[in-house]
């Protein structure tokens, strides 16, 4: 209770809270109201999945806890076609470590739009909620050094983040630090080295563009027709991947997707009766809170910044 350092993080998280609820309300976005667990987990356990889902028993039926509520912001986006939004927990099972939280907190958009429409949203969202916090009497209090801070500022006034095609990063890390992408099962990938190569080299903000389908979860629109690419992009920031986006599979796209991901169709009849019934371009995002906070504190270990903190190996108290 007595920390300052505590007491900065829950008012930054209030901030972000606060900033992300004024700059919807300015686009006439609805506020969604939706619940912390889902049938329709939008990592399941394909090819490329980057989380473990985690599964409950809430009274005698067996669910789990929301990885993202990003299928249900597309349900609600038919009600509100200006956008849907929330900021509310996420649950992930793999181990934590200074990257990775198994509670962490999500800012999840979606709109009607095209894969360029999210990216801009999202330089746009970056810029608005980071502004008001850098001129706070508590950051201000925080000692971040000189350098950190004029990093922030010169990158929040950038016209436009940096944007580089996954193709043409691997080709750049493979001749300047080739350890910064892995291969597996004929998926190729940038790892926590390589995102924090091309941060460096890009200045201290990049997108990283049109990633490979596989390695992304299966709603996501392909790039073309017959295309390894996928319309999604990580905004690096920081530690790594803050803010993921893509363009999202319409009917026929995401029936060919859940195939070629090896997942099961059970759990996503709706979702894909949805595309058929009530079509709509959809475009959206999810930034980590956490990473977020990181990226402006240049905190080094996610775990350190929640106000009340949740791992799954830790008996925590209150």
């Amino acid at each position: 209770m007595g920390s300052d350092w505590y007491h900065s993080m829950f008012n930054l998280y209030s901030d972000i809270m606060k900033y992300t609820n004024e700059f919807y309300n300015k686009k006439n976005f609805s506020l969604a109201a939706l619940p912390i667990t889902t049938n329709s987990i939008s990592s399941p356990m394909g090819l490329g999945s980057d989380s473990l889902p985690v599964k409950i028993d809430l009274l005698g039926q067996e669910t789990y806890l929301a990885d993202s509520m990003q299928f249900l912001l597309e349900y609600t986006l038919r009600f509100n076609n200006n956008g849907v939004y929330y900021v509310m927990p996420s649950f992930r099972g793999e181990e934590s470590d200074e990257r990775h939280l198994n509670q962490f907190y999500h800012s999840e958009v979606e709109i009607v739009g095209n894969f360029n429409d999210i990216i801009n949203l999202g330089e746009e969202y970056i810029k608005f909620i980071t502004k008001p916090i850098l001129e706070s009497d508590y950051f201000i209090k925080l000692n971040i050094k000189k350098e950190k801070l004029e990093s922030i500022k010169n990158i929040i006034e950038m016209k436009q983040f940096p944007r580089v095609h996954f193709s043409s990063a691997v080709d750049i890390l493979n001749s300047e630090l080739p350890e910064g992408v892995e291969r597996k099962n004929g998926i190729t990938t940038i790892n926590s080295k390589g995102e924090k190569h091309l941060i460096a080299r890009y200045n201290g903000a990049v997108w990283l563009t049109h990633l490979e389908h596989k390695s992304v979860p299966f709603y996501q629109q392909y790039d073309t027709d017959d295309s390894k690419y996928a319309l999604a992009a990580d905004l690096l920031l920081g530690m790594g991947e803050t803010l993921g986006c893509g363009e999202r599979a319409d009917y026929y796209s995401v029936q060919k997707s859940l195939r070629e991901h090896e997942v099961s169709e059970q759990d996503y009849k709706w979702y894909i009766a949805m595309k058929r019934d009530f079509p709509l371009q959809t475009s959206g995002f999810g930034m980590g809170i956490e990473r977020y906070i990181a990226w402006i504190t240049g905190h080094h270990d996610i775990r350190d910044i929640p106000v009340v903190y949740r791992d799954k190996n830790v008996q925590i108290d209150p």
